[in-house]
């Protein structure tokens, strides 16, 4: 990790639209932040109650958002504003096909508030049969030295 990485607590809660149905996931975490000229990086590990840890590297550029999650799940994630974009989710229960529709992306850093904030809302379909509609709320502040 950079030397200026900051350490952050983390509040990742993603929502999942298929029909009427309607899930809500949320996770804290402890974290690193840290930004090496216009790109700002996000790292955390995810502690499932029943799998491996996994590790998460969130990546915000000017043009786009990518999302790379390793250890009990493998997946690099990219969202592009209006762009389709495809990839490979490997998991304990065999390897998913995700094709991703990203409808808006909104971040604000910690440069500009004391809590960071990345908003994803995008359209996935699983496998070429299931798309579903996603939102994607990261917010990440900086620990305190209490």
């Amino acid at each position: 990790m950079p030397s200026h990485a900051k350490d952050v607590q983390v509040q990742l809660v993603t929502e999942i639209q298929d029909g009427d149905r309607k899930e809500t996931m949320k996770i804290q975490e402890s974290g690193q932040f840290f930004k090496r000229g216009d790109t700002q990086v996000l790292t955390f590990t995810e502690h499932p109650e029943d799998g491996e840890p996994v590790s998460t590297m969130v990546t915000i550029k000017p043009e786009h958002v990518s999302i790379k999650r390793s250890g009990g799940v493998e997946m690099r994630q990219v969202f592009q504003t209006s762009t389709e974009t495809e990839n490979l989710y490997h998991h304990t229960y065999g390897d998913f096909h995700m094709k991703t529709l990203t409808d808006k992306v909104e971040f604000r850093s910690l440069e500009e508030s004391t809590q960071g904030r990345l908003y994803l809302s995008y359209t996935m379909t699983l496998n070429h049969e299931v798309t579903q509609a996603h939102r994607l709320t990261l917010t990440f502040e900086e620990e305190s030295d209490s």
